[in-house]
């Protein structure tokens, strides 16, 4: 039995400079995501503005995020990939410009919400690297360099944020975040071949329309909800109810025109819902555990270590994306040669041993206990199951429609992490009166994060496609060797 004909390397000529612009694109979109979280009292302070309302523009940045993940990467595959990216860095600079001269709160609410184009940088540069890497080992290490840079960056530019707010004031946060854009802007065009998918018609912006509404209406009733006594459970059924008639519409127009953003029969495929349904559980069973409660255990004083808020990032969160940022490129390589669906299976099994452990650090002072679930967590989900995730969003997409899925998977990403605050704060706030309830919220996560596992085993494995661009380009190797 013969086996498979792997495509060449691409030179190091090539990527090299092809990696540095990505990655400059992708430290823009995540410095406009993670750096301002210690600078919120400034923001308030400097704006005169309440923490509620620095807290909406916060919102009103990964609202709009996800909305344009939904179709900019497939806008990208009909206009080009290269063009739509720079467009994106062009418009978030512009947008981090306008909040860097904000008079007030409205002004900065404008501002983020212009900032939100950046939401599918991540999964438009996945797609250009696959165009220009078709060796799967190649691909995957890159993927797994891109992806956790991604997330361990949000380790330390908080750091940087703190420093810069506290020196210059928040203002200057924003003026970094315009630089970023701006060179990768300038770089691109220099390092990144220009790509479409094989056909290219016009954009179905009919279907794009329902979509953005359901998903936008379900975010805001799941922020709502989390709300709890305080929440407007009125606007939340109403919200809810536009959000799944928005779905509807978006199935019926979808099987009604010629050039669908997602065909019905994409929709129905297991590569569709089956990784978009463990994108979404895997984010809410983990986002808020490893973001909120643990953080916020640490720092309580009669339930856990009674850290301060100076030192708690040092002992969770930044530990935490750092171990992801050291194992991403491990991950890949094991995907490259095991696969990207065991090792994501690899990883979820571990995450839920790790949050099942966090549970136990509820009383304990210990600030090494700390440090090793966050360490833990850090590899097993930051490391490899969201680098995984976001893997199979690439290489399960169709040759013909290759933005159509790593569009929907990071709607998914934001909706996960939309619905985790929502549903393990609740649970949380429900059982406050036993130690807090932390243990609770974080049972909670790792009940979810098995609903992820058993779906993951739903998911096709990629070479058992043969409409995906390693099918294509294999195939066109083999004809080659055959010749």
């Amino acid at each position: 039995m013969s086996l498979p004909v792997q495509p060449s390397k691409t030179s190091a000529a090539t990527v090299i400079p092809l990696m540095i612009a990505l990655l400059v694109a992708v430290f823009a979109f995540q410095l406009n995501a993670s750096m301002l979280a210690p600078a919120l009292a400034t923001m308030e302070t400097e704006l005169n503005a309440t923490a509620a309302q620095i807290g909406m523009t916060q919102t009103a940045f990964f609202t709009a995020a996800a909305l344009f993940s939904l179709f900019l990467p497939r806008w990208g595959d009909l206009i080009g990939r290269r063009k739509v990216l720079v467009g994106m860095m062009i418009v978030t600079g512009i947008g981090c410009v306008v909040a860097a001269f904000a008079p007030n709160v409205t002004v900065l609410f404008l501002g983020r919400l212009i900032q939100g184009v950046a939401g599918p940088t991540v999964p438009l540069c996945l797609i250009i690297l696959r165009q220009q890497v078709t060796n799967e080992k190649q691909y995957a290490l890159l993927l797994g360099i891109v992806t956790s840079v991604n997330g361990g960056i949000g380790g330390v530019d908080a750091l940087a944020g703190g420093w810069l707010a506290e020196t210059f004031g928040f203002r200057s946060i924003f003026w970094v975040m315009a630089a970023f854009c701006a060179v990768a802007a300038l770089s691109l065009p220099f390092s990144v071949k220009e790509s479409t998918a094989e056909e290219t018609p016009k954009m179905d912006w009919l279907g794009v329309l329902p979509l953005a509404v359901s998903i936008g209406s379900l975010l805001m009733a799941f922020n709502e909800a989390g709300k709890l006594g305080a929440a407007n459970w009125v606007l939340v059924v109403v919200l809810f109810i536009i959000g799944i008639a928005g779905v509807i519409f978006f199935y019926n127009i979808e099987k009604r025109v010629k050039h669908p953003l997602v065909s019905v029969e994409y929709l129905g495929q297991r590569r569709t819902w089956a990784l978009l349904l463990s994108t979404l559980l895997t984010m809410t069973g983990v986002f808020a555990v490893m973001n909120g409660l643990l953080p916020n255990l640490a720092q309580d004083a009669a339930n856990g270590a009674g850290m301060s808020a100076s030192v708690v990032s040092w002992w969770t969160l930044t530990p935490y994306a750092l171990a992801g940022l050291v194992f991403g490129p491990i991950a890949g390589i094991l995907a490259g040669k095991f696969g990207y669906k065991i090792v994501l299976q690899i990883g979820i099994a571990a995450t839920i041993i790790g949050v099942a452990g966090a549970t136990f650090l509820v009383g304990s002072t210990s600030h090494l206990a700390y440090l090793g679930i966050s360490i833990f967590v850090g590899i097993t989900y930051a490391g490899i199951a969201n680098i995984m995730l976001n893997g199979l969003g690439i290489v399960l997409s169709p040759a013909n429609n290759q933005g159509y899925l790593p569009g929907m998977n990071a709607g998914a990403f934001n909706l996960g992490a939309g619905i985790s605050f929502a549903i393990l704060f609740a649970v949380s706030t429900a059982f406050s009166d036993n130690d807090g309830g932390y243990a609770a919220g974080m049972w909670a996560g790792v009940i979810i994060l098995i609903l992820a596992f058993l779906c993951s085993l739903l998911i096709p494995r990629p070479e058992s496609i043969t409409d995906t661009v390693a099918a294509k380009v294999q195939a066109e190797e083999a004809a080659q060797a055959a010749s």
